[in-house]
């Protein structure tokens, strides 16, 4: 049993590798990330899949997943403005950039979230819409979430290359949030 289980932690580290490389198309993240939790939830089902499976995945993905990793781009912007707001002293500024950074870190949940539920043939849009909705809908799973975030900044930070394999441990997350949402 406790083998099983190093070995699904050892597969998500590998995966979160898989998933740097991938996103280094800077838009393709939310592709990489998907991809990386269909991974993880095949080899958790005891079904075969690899590299070759990921890259597959990786390309369906990247259909409609481009979009929304630009579209994912103009959030960090608008919070770098609000940050401005409040540094350049404006009324109202602490509360707008309080806002700011929770609907950032909001964001970055149902990003994740839907991520870990993409399959195939799955658009987007609804796929994020009912992210958001289970992100404010389960708040103990997205909790969990934005510690993993905090987990992979803080491994960054101290050790940069620590931060590649945490990113799979976080998508492993992820997929589990939303396995246990789904048995609710």
């Amino acid at each position: 049993m406790s083998a099983e289980r190093f070995a699904a932690f050892a597969e998500s580290l590998l995966t979160g590798v898989w998933i740097a490389v991938a996103c280094l198309g800077v838009v393709t993240y939310p592709a990489a990330f998907a991809a990386g939790a269909r991974h993880l939830r095949r080899r958790t089902g005891h079904r075969a899949g690899g590299r070759r499976e990921f890259a597959a995945d990786f390309r369906a993905a990247l259909r409609g997943g481009w979009a929304v990793g630009l579209g994912g781009w103009a959030v960090p912007a608008l919070a770098w403005l609000e940050v401005r707001a409040v540094r350049a002293g404006l009324p109202g500024g602490p509360l707008v950039g309080a806002a700011g950074l929770l609907a950032l870190i909001g964001v970055a949940v149902a990003g994740l979230r839907a991520a870990a539920v993409w399959a195939p043939g799955v658009r987007w849009c609804p796929l994020l819409a009912q992210a958001g909705r289970r992100t404010v809908l389960d708040p103990a799973g997205s909790f969990l979430l934005v510690g993993g975030a905090v987990l992979t900044v803080c491994s960054a930070l101290l050790i940069a290359p620590l931060a590649v394999p945490v990113l799979g441990a976080v998508t492993a997350a992820a997929v589990a949030v939303e396995e246990r949402y789904r048995r609710r």
